[in-house]
């Protein structure tokens, strides 16, 4: 069995040094002193972390799965929700016939005054998400949602949405339609609704997995829609 040698200088001269939170045996360089583990399996660690967000698993479920401190993986998680882009990211589309349908969605970050709701709209036709808002239920939220759609569908889209006020100050009027449960124009993005509540773990109506800080709570929507939307196109 050949010498360690430092992964930074090169050097044969490491002794051991403890053991990391996974238990597995750490190395300190007497040179440089860096310190280090064979084989470090934290890239395929990294990506196990990312496919169980998208479940609904809580953080500390995570951290036991794949044998990581909590501290560890909440500075890991702040980062890959800071990283996710907040832009929809869509197949191209022809301007003639486009659909959508619009719901708003309860939630809350750290307690349940704090609430957060989920605006979003739905492609009919493709089951994309195109629209994603989150904060307050107001005709700012509106706005925001109909800034959030990508341009083609500002132009030319027809809406139907509940009968939210807010969605008729902000949707042109000819192409908006108010419409109730019954008569299926939003069953959509009803069920998406459904889907999201199902996957992510925040956003179970009785949870102990809610939200503490809002920038995760929108990273952690985000990240969910833009791996709905990339499986659609399998």
């Amino acid at each position: 069995m050949s010498p360690l040698t430092c992964p930074s200088c090169g050097s044969r001269k490491v002794v051991k040094n403890g053991r990391i939170h996974s238990g597995k045996q750490n190395h300190k360089c007497r040179y440089c002193g860096r310190q280090f583990v064979e084989e470090p399996q934290q890239k395929s660690t990294k990506d196990l972390i990312d496919k169980l967000l998208l479940e609904k698993i809580p953080l500390a479920g995570i951290a036991r799965v794949c044998d990581v401190s909590e501290s560890w993986l909440q500075d890991y998680v702040n980062g890959k929700y800071a990283a996710v882009p907040q832009t929809v990211n869509v197949s191209s589309k022809k301007k003639p016939r486009l659909t959508i349908q619009c719901d708003e969605m309860w939630s809350f970050v750290n307690d349940k005054g704090n609430k957060q709701w989920i605006w979003l709209a739905l492609d009919v036709a493709t089951r994309e998400i195109v629209g994603v808002y989150v904060g307050a239920r107001s005709q700012q939220g509106a706005r925001q949602l109909w800034n959030s759609l990508p341009g083609v569908y500002r132009q030319c889209a027809v809406a139907y949405t509940d009968f939210w006020d807010a969605y008729g100050c902000v949707f042109p009027k000819k192409r908006h339609h108010a419409v109730g449960k019954e008569t299926g124009k939003t069953s959509y993005i009803e069920r998406f609704n459904c889907t999201m509540r199902q996957r992510v773990s925040r956003l179970v109506r009785k949870t102990l997995s809610f939200s503490k800080k809002l920038d995760n709570h929108i990273g952690a929507i985000w990240m969910f829609v833009h791996h709905y939307n990339a499986s659609l196109q399998y």
